[in-house]
């Protein structure tokens, strides 16, 4: 049983909770906002979209809206 359990630990990346607090306390408020739409997937989604759509040349014009 142990053995069972350290062989799963082996295979999870472990995240030091306290260096990732420290990360996080320190991000500006624009490295935080960025942080956000990078972890929703509908914002990064929609995102990836967008930049795919401009790069095609499908966007359109402000002055169009």
């Amino acid at each position: 049983m142990m053995s069972t359990v350290i062989s799963e630990m082996n295979r999870i990346e472990l995240v030091n909770l306290e260096r990732l607090a420290y990360i996080l306390k320190g991000l500006s408020l624009a490295e935080f906002e960025t942080l956000e739409l990078l972890l929703d997937e509908g914002a990064f989604g929609s995102i990836n979209q967008s930049l795919r759509e401009l790069e095609a040349g499908e966007g359109i014009p402000i002055d169009e809206w």
